[in-house]
Parts: structure tokens; sequence; C-alpha cells
């Protein structure tokens, strides 16, 4: 109670005529009376019911609640409850995002009512007033997006609370004793909430984990695992399962299958990869084509459903490819040995045999399961020094082996022509208004410990557009096989870019003279591309493709298909990942399944598989990013006392965000550390403007930076503004 003439808070007030709210909420058809309101608070004092029936009264002139009788009451019932999720702020607010509604709707924290980031809801909408935005108060959790999460414990006498770097998250979790199992103070656990009482501050959870200290470099990749619902390792009896799989390559298989053991065949994989999903193949027909097979592990062999080895890969959906280690979705024994098309071994394969000509024009086409033999096995830069010199010679700074040697006539004339091949299809491809994505990647040079010890950046070469070029292919004619047939399967779907997106991508790009251009959909994404070879290059090539990609749609897996908006393709899907992609599986079997003439299987089980598959995949890439954010602030650690050259890459009312450009790495320069001047907010020019020098701080400007504070737990870089770049040059 507040001391002031004695009368609660107007928090206290609002508190209360939330409780009420919500009471009356659950149960929307029935009409309530201060009694029986009372009676559910457990509030007995004359004082309190008078404050109820104040509240009624109140509720009523709001228009939220209506007098059904004399003295009760009930909800309004409008078409105002809505069903759809909970975007968290970093700032204890939150956005209702639903499908049935036009804009998203403004969740006050007090409206919160237990609900947290993810989850499904039922929201009751306030009544709109014009020139104000919708605000909304949760009435229902529906269903939690998570119930584990990760944090920091604080162990007391009695209890222990875990906070969660997670800025989305606005609690922590309350332990009891008994539940903290082995957990120190201290330590990074991975705790499960259990009950959210209706008076308790915090919702009560039970420590299932123990990850480590904090810092340490296991327990932080364990982390982001964790965080993301992700396992680190095989349970056992899955290990057990693979390891008594006859991975033999047996003559009886080899007979119900089309040999091409003899056509030449090889691998173009990074340098440090070791399950290798797919070769090519290379044959000159005595009508002057050529016979091009794209070779795919057959792990649908392997891999039998209705088996705990199966469970576990659908399950998983993934790997998961972090900085310093992979999480496979098949186990060592197929994902790196029986499935890996490894040089000089026999393995059975799934496998599209395409005849081409001259031109690139698909002659002739076949589907269906082989044996092959990898003769040649490439890494992409053995492959690109081919493509570049011509010449046979392999030298030992790029060679596989560190030794030079030399690639058999064959091997080479078919490099060559595979790449030439390659090139007229991604002309087609690109004339047709396919977008072509080459963001740079950041990758680590890592030494024994996994620690950074440099950084280098990745770019698509014509040895990686080679590869690219013919997987597609594999995968868009696997796709239109089936789907000129009607049947379910499993694509790779693209929608067009939202409209808003576009607009805000222009908004940001037009300060860098660059635009868009909206006549048509050909228009739109032959300009983009423009954008990004213009972009090339230059200071603000990695903020322009970043927003770019922003500005598309998510490709996801569906039955339903809508084509591909992103590769121009009508039927897309995807086929050749199978050691690390569970949709591929599902392909592979499917295919088989109408090769051996089978009926169009049920499309709501495969749409429930692709929404799985769909949901892991978005999970697993954010680990990827956050794994490579925890590495650029572990890498920036040693380099605090540096001066460094950044673009500033964000703008918001907080700061800017600024990317070094020697090294991609991006932390935030707070605004009130930013001395020179004072400086606000000016959301139409996306910068910051100093009130007495009237000077600009916006997307693109070069800035110089040092580093604050890098803290390896949030996974977050603080820089000291040292000042614009033209005002030191």
């Amino acid at each position: 109670m507040s001391k002031k003439n004695g009368r609660p808070s107007a928090k206290k007030e609002k508190d209360f005529s939330h409780k009420i709210f919500k009471i009356l909420s659950k149960d929307p058809n029935k009409s309530f009376n201060y009694k029986q309101i009372a009676a559910i608070l457990e509030l007995n004092d004359t004082q309190s019911r008078n404050q109820i029936i104040k509240e009624l009264k109140y509720l009523a002139s709001k228009e939220k609640i209506e007098e059904t009788e004399r003295g009760k009451y009930s909800v309004i019932a409008k078409a105002d409850y809505v069903e759809g999720k909970i975007d968290m702020t970093s700032r204890k607010t939150a956005y209702f995002v639903s499908p049935d509604l036009e804009e998203d709707v403004f969740i006050p924290t007090n409206n919160l009512n237990k609900s947290l980031d993810g989850d499904k809801v039922k929201v009751y909408i306030y009544n709109r007033r014009r020139g104000r935005r919708p605000e909304g108060e949760v009435v229902e959790i529906l269903e939690r997006a998570k119930t584990d999460f990760v944090g920091v414990i604080d162990v007391q006498k009695n209890f222990a609370f875990v906070s969660t770097a997670n800025p989305k998250m606005y609690t922590d979790i309350f332990v009891p004793k008994d539940k903290l199992g082995n957990a120190e103070n201290g330590d990074v656990v991975l705790v499960k909430i259990e009950d959210w009482p209706a008076k308790a501050d915090s919702p009560f959870g039970e420590v299932i984990r123990v990850l480590g200290r904090p810092g340490e470099h296991d327990t932080e990749i364990h982390a982001i695992l964790a965080e993301y619902g992700l396992p680190y390792d095989f349970p056992v009896d899955v290990e057990v399962y693979a390891q008594k799989l006859d991975t033999e390559i047996h003559e009886d298989e080899i007979a119900r299958r089309r040999d091409m053991r003899d056509t030449l065949t090889f691998t173009i994989d990074p340098k440090d990869a070791k399950d290798f999903d797919d070769a090519l193949s290379f044959k000159v027909l005595e009508n002057g084509n050529y016979e091009i097979g794209i070779h795919i592990a057959d792990v649908s062999h392997y891999l039998q459903e209705g088996t705990i080895l199966d469970e576990e890969a659908y399950n998983r959906a993934t790997s998961v490819y972090l900085v310093d280690r992979v999480v496979p979705m098949l186990p060592e024994v197929l994902s790196n040995f029986a499935c890996s098309l490894r040089p000089h071994e026999e393995k059975y394969t799934f496998s599209a045999v395409f005849e081409l000509n001259d031109k690139a024009e698909l002659k002739n086409k076949w589907f269906g399961r082989t044996v092959t033999y990898s003769d040649q096995r490439f890494a992409y830069e053995e492959a690109q020094h081919i493509i570049e010199t011509k010449e046979n010679t392999i030298p030992a700074e790029i060679s596989l082996t560190n030794e030079s040697y030399e690639v058999g006539e064959e091997v080479r004339h078919a490099v060559l022509k595979m790449d030439e091949l390659a090139k007229i299809m991604r002309s087609k491809r690109m004339a047709n208004g396919a977008i072509s994505f080459d963001k740079v990647e950041v990758k680590f040079n890592l030494n024994e410990n996994a620690e950074p010890i440099g950084v280098y950046f990745k770019e698509s070469k014509d040895a990686n557009h080679l590869i690219e070029e013919f997987m597609l292919l594999a995968n868009r004619k696997v796709a239109e096989f089936i789907g000129k047939q009607n049947k379910t399967y499993v694509y790779r779907i693209h929608d067009e870019p939202d409209t808003d997106k576009l607009m805000n991508l222009q908004t940001v790009i037009a300060k860098f003279g660059y635009s868009v251009n909206f006549k048509t959909k050909q228009t739109i994404s032959q300009s983009l591309n423009q954008l990004m070879a213009d972009a090339h290059g230059k200071k603000e090539q990695n903020l322009v493709d970043t927003l770019a990609i922003r500005s598309m749609s998510k490709a996801k897996y569906s039955t339903d298909n809508i084509g591909h908006y992103g590769l121009a393709f009508d039927y897309y899907s995807h086929f050749t990942s199978p050691i690390r992609r569970y949709p591929d599986v599902m392909a592979h079997r499917l295919l088989q399944h109408y090769l051996d003439g089978g009926k169009s299987v049920d499309e709501d089980e495969y749409e429930e598989k692709c929404t799985h598959c769909s949901s892991m995949e978005y999970l697993a890439v954010n680990a990827e990013r956050d794994s490579i954010k925890y590495m650029q602030v572990k890498y920036m650690l040693d380099h605090k006392d540096e001066e460094f050259l950044g673009v500033i890459s964000g703008v918001t009312e907080w700061g800017i965000y600024v990317e070094i450009e020697a090294n991609k790495c991006e932390g935030m320069c707070r605004i009130r550390e930013i001395k020179d001047d004072y400086y606000t907010f000016d959301d139409k020019q996306y910068a910051l403007v100093g009130e007495v020098t009237r000077n600009l701080l916006q997307l693109g400007d070069e800035v110089y930076v040092k580093v604050k504070n890098a803290d390896l737990v949030k996974k977050q870089l603080d820089f000291t503004f040292l000042g614009k770049a033209i005002d030191k040059k």
C-alpha cells in the first residue's frame, strides 16, 4: 500500500483492474458480481470489495466489460479475441502477431500476464482509437513456445534464481533448493520451467543439466545448442544401432542398381569437409553430347523408416554447423564413412543423370539408384585453380596433400567443360529472374584449442558455382518430374518478397545512390542483382547484402508448391544433401516410391513433417549465427587496445551499430557515450543528429572505434566511439 492518503498506488490500481478483467475474460459467457470476484481473489475485507465495485464500473466505462444485469458483469462479446504469437522486445514489452490481423498489436508489460516470447496466446484487443496503435492484453496462454532456458544460476541459502542472457526473456527463474541438482553458484545451467503460480513474480523451475562455468569455450558452445533445444551427442542406443548396420557393398544389391563405377566421378568440397553428400560424373557420348551424373549419398538405404535411428534423424532434421564443430544429423559411422562419397571407395548412391549439349540444353534425363566409385576428391581451391589456369598441375600451397600433383587430362577436361556448361546455366537462370545472393561468409582460423587466431572471408567463385548449378539442376528436375504428376512431394518453396520490406530496403540503399525497380517481378529481381553487383567490394557491401536478404521471404519446406522466387524455378526440392538434411531423405524415399509405381502419399502427414523440418532449420541457423557472434567476441577480446575502421550498420534510438571492415565483427556505440555532442535519433534519416553541431551519424558512414567491452556470455561487443573517418583524414 502507498502511504499517501492510505490509497493504493496507481500501479496497484492498474494491476487490480487487470486481475478483475482477466477473471471475466477466462469465462466470457458468464456474468460475475463483486462478491464472486472477491471470492476468486480471496479478498473478504470491505475496502477491497468497494475497490472491486469501483473497478467494475471503470472497466464498463471503458467498454471492456458490460453490466448484463444489475450488479453482474461480463466481457463484451466481440471479435476482439484473437489467437497468435508473442514477439517480445528487449524492453519487456511485446507485439502480438497473428495472420488474422493486418497489423501487429502492442502488448504493454503489465498486459503480458506471464506469457513469454514465441508463446501461442489468446489476446483481447482494445477498441481502437483513430491515430493510436492498437493495444492488447493476453487473456490465455494456449501453448508455451519453450520451457527450457539457459542461464547463470545464483544460489542462495534456501533457493536459487537463474537469469538468462536472452534480452527477450524478461524474468528470471526461481529454483527451489531441492531442484538444484549438482549446480553450484555461478554455473551455466539448463533449467526447465515447471510452473508459474498465480501470485509468483517468477516461474518455478528445475535444473536439468549443468553446462559448465561461464566464458569457458565448451560451456558457451553447449549453451548455444541447449538454448535452441539442439543436442550435442547421440543417445547410446542410437549409436549402438548405427554401429551394427551392415555397411558393406554387396553384389546382390549392385545388381538392383545402375552400375556407374566405370564412369569418371569426382567430388568438390571445402578443404575441411568430412561428409561428402554429392559427386559429379562426366562422360562424352558418341553423339557429342555430355552425360553428367549428379550422384547423392543413398542415405535412405541405411536409414529405414520406423527405426530409432530414423526417429533420431527426423527429430534433429538437420546437421548444425557451428564455428568449431558440426553437430551431425546422423551418427559418424554413416555421416563420415558409410554414406560419405569418399575418394577411391564404392558407394550406394541415388542419382540424377542428364544428357546436355554444348548449349547446356537438356536432351535426356534419368533418375534412380546407382553404385558409384569416386576417382578424385577436389577442394574448391583445387578445382578453381584448374578453371582459372586451364592447367593440370595443382600447386602445393592449395593442394589437399600439401604437395603439388598432376591431374589426368580426362579430369581436367571434365572440370573445364562442366564449368563452361554451369556458366551457361547460371546465365539462363539470371535472365529468367533468379537472384544471386553471394554474401561474404565470415570464417575463423582456429588453433588446436579452438581459439580464433584469425578471420578470413569466404566468397563463392566459379568452382562453387559449378557445383551449385548442377545441384540446382538435379533439385529442380526431380521436383518437376514428380510435380507434373500431381503427386505429393517435399518442395523447397520461396514466396515473393514483401512490398513493405522492399520499400524499407529502398529507403536505406537510396543513401548510397542505389535503387530497386518495382515495376514488375522481373525488374525487382534484376535490380536486386544489379544492386549487389554495384555494392560488391565497397564498404557498404555487407550491409547492403544483409538488408537485401532480410527483404526476402524465408524459404521453407512444404507440400504446397508455390515455386521458388529467389531461384526463379516453378518446381524445386532439396534432393542433394541427405547426410545433413532430413527433407532430402524424404525426397529420396518419395522419388523411389513413385519410380516403383506407388500412389500419391498422404499430403497432411508430409506437410506436418515439412513444418517440423522448417522449424528445426530455423533453430539451427540461429545457433550457427550465435556461434559466429560468440567467436567474434572471443576474437576481439585479444584486440581491445586497437583502433578499428568500421561502417555504421545500424542506427537506433539507443546508439549505433558499427561493423569493423577488417573482420566484419559488429558492436554497439551507445548514444550516451558519444561525447562530442548531444545526439538524438532521427528515424526519417536513420541517423543520430548532434543538437549543437547538427553532425549526422548515419548508415554507411565510416567511423573509428575501439573495443570497450566484450561479453562472451551475452555474445555482445560494446565499442568506444572515436570519431568519423572523414573528420580524422
